[in-house]
């Protein structure tokens, strides 16, 4: 068993806080990956092909998500990866603002 911290280089926590599991990543395919340590070599490997969620590279890495969102935000901050926020929850309606439009074109 390989601990959590070994991966990260010891380090604990990512210093982005807002990747989350529905984090879309993208690899830059100009980056050489020369240097990189090999957990980070192999994120990198697995994500090149093309746009991959953290919990992808998490599962098919076999690696705790922690400890993927600390290997992937080393990666952004050095440039090797660029990361999108998941599309937000949708925004409360009005719904008195929809029910008269509905009224509206019952009426129409």
């Amino acid at each position: 068993m390989v601990r959590p911290y070994t991966p990260t280089g010891g380090r604990a926590a990512p210093t982005r806080r807002t990747l989350d599991l529905a984090t879309l990543l993208i690899a830059d395919p100009d980056k050489p990956l020369a240097g990189l340590d090999a957990h980070s070599h192999r994120v990198m490997q697995h994500c090149l092909p093309g746009v991959l969620a953290l919990a992808e590279v998490s599962a098919d890495l076999q690696l705790p998500a922690a400890v993927t969102k600390v290997l992937v935000a080393s990666l952004c901050d050095s440039g090797h990866l660029y990361h999108r926020d998941p599309i937000p929850a949708a925004q409360q309606r009005d719904t008195h603002l929809l029910e008269r439009i509905l009224d509206a074109l019952h009426n129409l």
